[in-house]
């Protein structure tokens, strides 16, 4: 319930007695668990987490003998989300933007969450083969980043297939040794 809210609202619109009235917890039950917001906070980011991580796990079970198609497949997967309507990016940016002090726990544990996905996909795209996992992994986090805020900017226009496109691309020049070809000034 309170997962749900904080992606389709945000994490600072939702209260914990709305969440309380709608889950249909008693109070007292409520702060047993949670001891206060930001305690519900980190676990909705470990739930998020976790969500991550059985994507990882699915692809990894639908092609065991090759972590590019892995990695292709975890692609399909993020365009699927975006697909999907109410999509709103991703909840550990969405919460970082929320929480902007560096120093909250709830800031904190977004980056960690964000890193932690994106270690995954370097760890990946090393045992693919990349000749250099670490750019690879940090250009799709700028190329999904930067698709997540086109569809927040221009919802009407964006085009998840676009980066879909730009994406599977990227893996394959990392993996098979193509280079676009630019014009030097």
């Amino acid at each position: 319930m309170a997962s749900d809210l904080f992606y389709r609202e945000g994490i600072r619109a939702v209260g914990i007695d709305r969440i309380i009235l709608e889950s249909g917890v008693a109070k007292a039950s409520f702060y047993r668990n949670f001891a206060s917001k930001d305690d519900l906070v980190a676990a909705y980011l470990d739930y998020q987490q976790d969500l991550n991580a059985k994507d990882l796990e699915e692809v990894q079970l639908q092609f065991p003998d090759s972590s590019a198609l892995q990695l292709h497949a975890l692609i399909d997967t993020f365009v699927k989300k975006m697909k999907t309507p109410g999509y709103r990016g991703c909840p550990f940016v969405n919460t970082v933007v929320e929480f902007p002090d560096t120093a909250h726990d709830n800031h904190l544990n977004a980056v960690k969450g964000t890193d932690e996905n994106w270690k995954a996909i370097e760890k990946l795209a090393e045992q693919a083969g990349a000749a250099r996992p670490s750019e690879l992994s940090e250009l799709l986090r700028m190329l999904c980043n930067g698709a997540v805020m086109l569809s927040y900017i221009h919802p009407s226009d964006f085009n998840p297939d676009n980066f879909s496109r730009a994406a599977h691309s990227l893996v394959d020049s990392h993996l098979f040794g193509w280079t676009p070809t630019r014009k030097e000034d």
